[in-house]
């Protein structure tokens, strides 16, 4: 089965896509801003690659959420409340983990489906 990356580079590529299953690298916002900001920073750029990869957010199959500080499971889930499909939610795991750079708040993996044409 063909495999498309979508901006690959020297250590890894924004999107995979194998038959019709898409991967997304984890996505992170603008360092220093809040979990706020940047969680709204995170799903813009969400939204812009399931859609270069033919899909939506009402296709994601599951959303691995890791937070610098757990402290700020309430306001990155305000920013995603607003922004998740409330017909299709996605399965989802949030933990803790210690990000590449401390100024970092949160990072998302999306796996999501190929929209049927």
């Amino acid at each position: 089965m063909h495999i498309t990356r979508i901006d690959p580079g020297k250590r890894m590529s924004e999107a995979v896509i194998h038959g019709q299953t898409i991967y997304l690298a984890g996505q992170i916002g603008a360092p220093g801003e809040d979990i706020v900001v940047q969680t709204k920073a995170v799903l813009a750029e969400i939204d812009e690659l399931l859609e270069r990869c033919g899909s939506d957010k009402h296709h994601i199959l599951m959303a691995t959420i890791w937070l610098a500080d757990i402290a700020d499971f309430a306001g990155m889930n305000t920013v995603w409340d607003a922004w998740v499909s409330e017909t299709a939610p996605p399965a989802r795991a949030t933990g803790e983990a210690k990000l590449a750079a401390p100024e970092y708040k949160v990072e998302i993996i999306i796996v999501a489906a190929k929209k049927q044409a």
